[in-house]
């Protein structure tokens, strides 16, 4: 969509440039969603710091893969392609599993996952598309597989926090960058050194 155009990354801010830079040298590529978003400097800068204190947070008893499993689960719920893609192949990563992507972005029901894991998703949905029916019965459903009530705010707010992207990117119509369909599911070639 050339409605909003992406800027060059020469004419980022130097901040937001060498964070681009950075993720660049990590991944081997710039994701699209860097870019999408970088035509409105503080935004961006807003939603990745938001982004970063959900999903790169180091309290918690929420794995960084299960952060990407709330994000590819809720995503395919709001039929938001980058999301799924960008996401699933970061949950691919994580978990270490070339399928789980597939399975919880379809019918995280049926996916192989453990019983805890499916209890986060169910949470997750009911706050991603029934938000306003949450009771204390849904917080009782998950103590027993080891959650406490910061992790499950945790899984509320990623859900929360990516049905904005996931709007945000459907409706300017964000693509996935096509590296991220072969992520997690071919071996990574290694740097000749």
């Amino acid at each position: 969509m050339d409605r909003y155009p992406t800027p060059e990354l020469k004419d980022l801010p130097e901040d937001m440039r060498l964070r681009i830079l950075e993720v660049q040298e990590k991944s081997g590529f710039v994701p699209n969603v860097f870019l999408a978003l970088a035509r409105r400097p503080a935004e961006w800068r807003a939603f990745f710091a938001y982004h970063d204190a959900l999903m790169l947070k180091e309290t918690g008893s929420l794995t960084k893969g299960e952060r990407e499993m709330i994000v590819t689960t809720t995503s395919a719920a709001n039929q938001c392609l980058y999301c799924v893609v960008a996401h699933g192949a970061i949950l691919r990563i994580y978990e270490k599993k070339p399928l789980v992507a597939d399975q919880v972005a379809v019918n995280y029901r049926k996916a192989d996952i453990t019983p805890r894991q499916r209890a986060m998703l169910d949470f997750a949905m009911k706050v991603c598309l029934r938000s306003h029916e949450i009771g204390d019965a849904d917080f009782d459903a998950l103590h027993p597989h080891g959650f406490d009530d910061e992790d499950i705010w945790d899984i509320a707010a990623i859900t929360a926090f990516f049905g904005l992207s996931n709007r945000m990117a459907s409706f300017s119509n964000m693509m996935p960058n096509a590296e991220f369909y072969l992520m997690g599911r071919v071996p990574r070639e290694k740097k000749a050194t």
